[in-house]
């Protein structure tokens, strides 16, 4: 089922080639949809999102926001099973991103100078949730608990309205279990115009998280500049390094926890062991058989995965370097001693025993994380995508006589005589006036 490549420069350049090309460009008539969405939005406000979603979700709302009864249905309706394991995976997420939080800092010098910098959290925070059959809880704390933990205000939830006008109940126990301020029951593009340029009901955001699909993409890439946003993601991948001890039944597991989500989504196994390929390759289509996506796994497989045979575990390290994928999953005996070397990745699985899932659900640590080769640049989702930075710096009277005519050097020379005047009037109060 895995494409098996030779190890060449060319045949390494062709796969990342191919990887990156996943990324489909969002074609105009696409955007044009979109600028014409966010435009009423932005127009009409409420009325809008009213009329959007009956258009488009054949709802007819009497109102966006979730009532508190809504959330107490939801918490009726789902298995009690899955909320105690929802709220032990909020701990554990919540845990290690309290790790991440940074302090500002105040330095001091001579004659009365002192900088510094303050870390503060944004005010506000839109989180888009897609519904349906696409839901994904785990995703609800991913995007809000790093942004509690920062000390955001107030986090706001947009999520489409399910066929009863209700929302996902699912969605809704994490959503209240992460700890959102507010939820509204609406999707789509009209849901990040909301977020971006507010409306009667729902507040103007400073940042907006989360995934959606392609007009969803559109739109947070349109309103980018108005708002920040996280990222675009990309299809997902999963590229696993494993040696000759390592069993094939938990590689082709693991490459397959990818491949399900996406035709194009990319699973690559890069081993030592010829025999280890050979039979996941078996391994494969055992399992594959059994699972509920199979037509989905086939195809990504198919068309987007691929093994490779390396001499060493360093080698294949040096080649997942390359490709920057979003999971790296190092199955040794021993991999603490090659993380060091990890220089592009996602998210890395260390060991025989951590599966890509454990970060998904439970482990602690984001699954919002760059793809499509980003991991060379960006980095996962954290504490720090929801915070913001400011510099101070005080100068007394002393130290403004004392280096004055420095500043006024430099200013000079850029041909800004307006930003050296500023400086001549506290040496010499007449300055050039």
């Amino acid at each position: 089922m895995l494409k098996f490549m030779e190890i060449t420069g060319s045949n390494k350049n062709s796969l990342i080639k191919d990887l990156k090309a996943r990324a489909i460009e969002t074609e105009q008539e696409i955007i044009l949809s979109v600028s014409n969405i966010l435009s009423k939005v932005k127009k009409e406000g409420d009325k809008a999102l009213f009329e959007l979603t009956k258009s488009f979700d054949k709802i007819e709302l009497k109102t966006l926001e979730v009532s508190p009864s809504e959330l107490d249905e939801c918490f009726n309706s789902v298995e009690k099973d899955f909320i105690e394991a929802l709220k032990e995976a909020k701990l554990n997420i919540e845990e290690y991103h309290k790790k991440q939080k940074a302090n500002g800092f105040l330095m001091t010098k001579d004659k009365g100078v002192y900088l510094g910098q303050r870390v503060l959290p944004l005010e506000r925070v839109g989180v888009y949730v897609p519904g349906g059959t696409a839901a994904y809880p785990s995703s609800v704390l991913m995007n809000v608990i790093p942004a509690k933990v920062a000390g955001v205000d107030e986090i706001i939830m947009v999520t489409p309205p399910d066929k009863d006008g209700g929302i996902n109940p699912y969605i809704g126990v994490a959503a209240r279990i992460a700890g959102i301020d507010k939820i509204y029951k609406v999707g789509g593009a009209q849901a990040v115009g909301a977020l971006a340029y507010g409306t009667g009901t729902i507040e103007k955001v400073d940042k907006i998280v989360g995934p959606g699909n392609i007009f969803v993409a559109t739109a947070k890439k349109l309103v980018f500049g108005e708002v920040d946003i996280d990222m675009i993601a990309g299809p997902s991948e999963i590229l696993v390094i494993a040696d000759e001890k390592s069993d094939p039944s938990f590689v082709a597991a693991d490459l397959m926890s990818q491949a399900e989500h996406d035709k194009l989504a990319s699973s690559i196994l890069i081993t030592t062991s010829k025999e280890l390929y050979e039979k996941v390759e078996v391994e494969l289509e055992r399992q594959v058989k059994a699972l509920e996506r199979e037509e989905i796994i086939r195809a990504s497989l198919k068309d987007f995965g691929s093994a490779m045979i390396c001499g060493t575990i360093e080698e294949c390290i040096n080649i997942s370097n390359a490709i920057a994928p979003e999971h790296l999953e190092i199955m040794v005996d021993e991999p603490m001693k090659y993380l060091g070397m990890v220089k592009n990745a996602g998210s890395v699985f260390l060991g025989r025993y951590c599966p890509e899932p454990i970060g998904d659900y439970f482990g602690g640590t984001n699954h919002v994380l760059p793809t499509s080769g980003t991991a060379r640049f960006f980095s996962p989702l954290s504490v720090d995508s929801f915070i913001k930075k400011s510099s101070f710096i005080y100068y007394s009277k002393e130290a403004i006589l004392e280096n004055g005519e420095k500043i006024i050097t430099l200013a000079n020379k850029e041909g800004l005589t307006a930003h050296a005047n500023s400086v001549k009037v506290r040496l010499n109060k007449n300055g050039n006036l």
